[in-house]
């Protein structure tokens, strides 16, 4: 194996082949190639993969031997069924380390998500939730995690933390996982946290509520209190501001000192207004509160609470609507959990990429398309 297909070799190694030694004619790490490479290209299925490694055959052979041609969708299908994901995971996080580097002062989103398509009733199968952790400046997918139910998304998020190197990051939650173990597994890894608060925890929710109407009777005239009045924005028809205070955590404070190594707490207050198609304008008005490992510091701050939502923007929304992962209807093994794998890992390399000047869409159409450009993504697989 040479070429891109070296860096998938030297990742995957240590992947155990599910298959006995003897009756099987493919080998795995030419298919793990093989599929990767159809799917950043465009391939929705094993069938796609499929289709995409017999119409690029000569190409295929510049980097793998293929002695005994291109395996069919079933094989492709029963063999990935049947991995061990969490060595297959290993391997794709290791890789994806050296996409992103240090994570110090870094914001790292966390969040779940759920495979619609990947229920099976008649099996009496959930559907496949994973819960990612996003790097949102550089909007790539660190790592990948899959639980049974949306409802084991809580237990799980510490475990994944472990799987990241997080000294020095700042780590932003919604309200869901807005928990103390959570918060102590952040704080152990010696990085900093910024949680939204909601009615889930209604002790902190009303005592956050009763402070900020205290500041707000004094005009938010507190010492040590900072805020910021953000400019006006518009987007999609909506004209939005937002206005962020924090302050200190008041010392002594019974709710508030459960909470490890909790320094400051925040509001943020946003309002829009917008023009429907019979031209009557609608306002609407939103607060949000915030509990937070770091100093009172509003510019520090504002920024990762409205880069948090680029994980639904630059990777739940790029995943259904380009990568179309709703719509995928695999299903068996561990099938479903390696194709998301492969998902996930395309669109970091396509994140990756400087040779096409494109969004993910127009890259996996051009390399699909044009084997120049997908020789031009080579250069992400050789960096990495």
């Amino acid at each position: 194996m040479v070429g891109p297909a070296r860096n998938v070799q030297r990742h995957f190694v240590n992947v155990t082949d599910p298959r006995v030694d003897r009756g099987h004619n493919h080998d795995l790490l030419e298919m793990v190639f093989m599929a990767l490479t159809a799917t950043i290209c465009g391939a929705d299925g094993w069938v796609d993969v499929e289709r995409f490694a017999k119409s690029k055959w000569e190409w295929f052979r510049q980097y793998i031997e293929l002695p005994h041609g291109v395996p069919s969708h079933d094989t492709f299908g029963r063999v990935f069924a049947r991995l061990d994901t969490g060595e297959f995971l290993t391997a794709m996080h290791q890789w994806v380390d050296q996409f992103a580097g240090s994570l110090r002062d870094r914001g790292i989103a966390i969040d779940g998500k759920t495979l619609k398509g990947s229920f099976d009733r008649a099996a009496d199968q959930s559907p496949l939730h994973t819960i990612t952790a996003f790097a949102t400046d550089t909007r790539l997918v660190l790592r990948q995690l899959s639980v049974d139910e949306k409802s084991n998304e809580i237990p799980a998020v510490p475990v994944l933390l472990k799987l990241l190197e997080l000294e020095g990051a700042i780590v932003t939650l919604d309200a869901m996982h807005t928990q103390v173990e959570t918060a102590r597994a952040i704080v152990k890894s010696q990085a900093d946290y910024v949680m939204t608060v909601k009615q889930n925890q209604p002790q902190l929710h009303q005592r956050l509520s009763e402070l900020f109407e205290q500041y707000a009777q004094q005009d938010y005239q507190v010492q040590g209190l900072r805020k910021q009045i953000g400019q006006q924005q518009r987007s999609h028809g909506r004209i939005e501001q937002r206005s962020c205070y924090v302050i200190d955590v008041p010392k002594g404070d019974k709710v508030l000192s459960r909470w490890p190594s909790l320094r400051s707490i925040g509001l943020l207050y946003r309002h829009s207004t917008s023009t429907d198609k019979q031209g009557e304008t609608k306002e609407s008005h939103d607060v949000a509160f915030f509990i937070i490992s770091l100093p009172p510091r509003v510019r520090r701050l504002n920024q990762p609470l409205r880069d948090h939502w680029s994980i639904e923007n630059s990777e739940h929304y790029v995943l259904d609507v380009v990568l179309t992962e709703d719509a995928s209807r695999i299903r068996t093994g561990s099938a479903p959990e390696v194709a998301a794998a492969f998902r996930r890992l395309s669109l970091n390399i396509l994140q990756q990429d400087r040779s096409l000047k494109e969004n993910i869409r127009g890259k996996r159409l051009r390399a699909g398309w044009d084997e120049a450009a997908l020789d031009g993504i080579d250069t992400a697989f050789q960096a990495a």
